[in-house]
């Protein structure tokens, strides 16, 4: 299994950090892929039950499900179709800091083929690393 875990501090307020990240078409440059919504949630757009295809590069799209949801606090979900990863999980934990807020991004995932899920490691933490740093700007 890998882990991947991020804690990145923004200017912005937690509820309008939330609100872009919990937002399924702003996550593209996080993940380096193309996203497009296919459900919305059960009770809000972005909430629990939300699907979202990922395309990455050449590979077959993937799809997501948003499996819990609080508002300002807390989004976690699974992939739920289409990947070579196994037993994924992704949490996004937001928190106030002061005027602004923090984000604790933990993603764990294996790989039914060896060392797939290591690749996979380097280039994703990459990319939400470099891709939060874009977030204050964008939202």
């Amino acid at each position: 299994m890998q882990r991947i875990e991020i804690t990145h501090d923004f200017a912005l307020p937690v509820e309008r950090v939330y609100a872009f990240l919990s937002e399924h078409e702003n996550l593209g440059p996080l993940f380096g892929a193309r996203i497009s919504r296919v459900r919305d949630g059960d009770s809000s757009r972005n909430g629990t039950g939300s699907v979202r295809s990922l395309k990455v590069g050449p590979l077959p799209a993937f799809e997501e499900t948003v499996t819990r949801a609080v508002t300002d606090e807390l989004v976690e979900y699974r992939i739920t179709k289409g990947s070579p990863l196994k037993d994924h999980r992704g949490e996004m934990r937001f928190a106030p800091k002061g005027s602004g807020s923090t984000l604790t991004y933990v993603i764990e995932f294996g790989a039914a083929v060896p060392l797939v899920d290591v690749l996979v490691k380097a280039g994703l933490e990459r990319n939400v690393r470099k891709g939060l740093r874009t977030v204050d700007a964008r939202a």
